[in-house]
């Protein structure tokens, strides 16, 4: 694979979209709650995109993965129950989600290894993400990654598990 990860164009807002279509039914498949409100939708995804925080996984030209990093910038984490590692800058990675023709690739834990990459090079030294606690694949690779449970957040209704790695 000719992996890139680059900040998302609006053309490219209906193959993101497709991709998170397919992890809504997967998420439904294995029995989750999460997305399965109407969140995320293709708004959302233009709304990442304008704002500069929509970021698409290559393999050479073909779009394989999407996520939104922002900086700073998560109202639903100053109401942590729970602690944080750390109270300064952080990143935030949101709507994770992996092409269904490119599953089982380790790709979704890349995606977290170039989030860390962009924040060290933005200066920011934690990364805090949060998932609904019925989806297993995330709460996994955050283990895989050492990620530290932290507490939960209230997201549209509903308690979700918080984690935050700390970078060098």
């Amino acid at each position: 694979m000719n992996l890139n990860f680059r900040k998302a164009v609006l053309q490219e807002s209906d193959s993101i979209w497709a991709i998170l279509s397919q992890a809504i039914v997967r998420r439904k498949q294995d029995g989750s709650q999460q997305w399965q409100d109407g969140y995320p939708n293709l708004e959302v995804v233009k709304k990442d995109i304008e704002k500069g925080s929509g970021y698409v996984l290559t393999d050479n030209d073909i779009i394989i993965g999407y996520a939104s990093i922002v900086f700073n910038d998560e109202p639903a984490y100053d109401e942590l129950v729970g602690t944080w590692l750390t109270n300064g800058d952080f990143a935030v990675l949101h709507r994770l989600a992996i092409s269904e023709d490119y599953l089982g690739k380790g790709l979704a834990k890349k995606i977290l290894l170039y989030t860390e990459e962009l924040a060290l090079q933005n200066n920011i030294f934690s990364i805090k993400v949060d998932t609904n606690f019925d989806n297993i694949p995330m709460l996994k690779i955050f283990e895989k990654l050492d990620y530290v449970y932290c507490g939960e957040v209230e997201f549209r209704g509903g308690k979700r598990k918080a984690f935050e790695k700390k970078l060098s």
